[in-house]
């Protein structure tokens, strides 16, 4: 292993790194958003929504410590490799993936939770065209 080898994650976790504050930042505009809804009228689509965001909010947190984590252990590694401790920076590389693939698999299941969000909104939706129908 030379210091390329760890060096080759650095642009991939920061483009992850990039996307997890995008999803962030998406998710908090939404929040602003139902909040207007919700001093508007205390509807139960928009607290099944909040709810919905508490999770996402929590999952994407996660998600950018485990990005960080996998961040600051490349760069860990990179170091020891530059002081010729390469054993311990295969192992310390090595957690650094796996925090990668756990920031990853987080990431999944926020997706899957976030078109629950959306099927909230198609019900509504769904709902108030068959009340306006009848």
């Amino acid at each position: 292993m030379d210091l390329t080898t760890p060096a080759l994650l650095f642009p991939a976790i920061s483009l992850l790194l990039l996307a997890y504050t995008n999803r962030f930042l998406v998710i908090a505009q939404l929040i602003r958003q139902l909040h207007v809804k919700y001093q508007e009228r205390a509807h139960d689509v928009v607290l099944r929504q909040i709810a919905n965001l508490r999770v996402r909010v929590m999952l994407i947190r996660r998600m950018q410590e485990m990005g960080v984590g996998a961040f600051i252990l490349c760069a860990l590694s990179m170091f020891l490799v530059f002081i010729k401790l390469i054993f311990i920076a295969q192992v310390i590389f090595g957690f650094s993936i796996f925090m990668l693939v756990l920031s990853l698999l987080v990431s999944l299941y926020e997706i899957v939770i976030s078109t629950k969000a959306i099927e909230i909104e198609m019900e509504d939706m769904v709902q108030s065209l068959q009340e306006q129908d009848r």
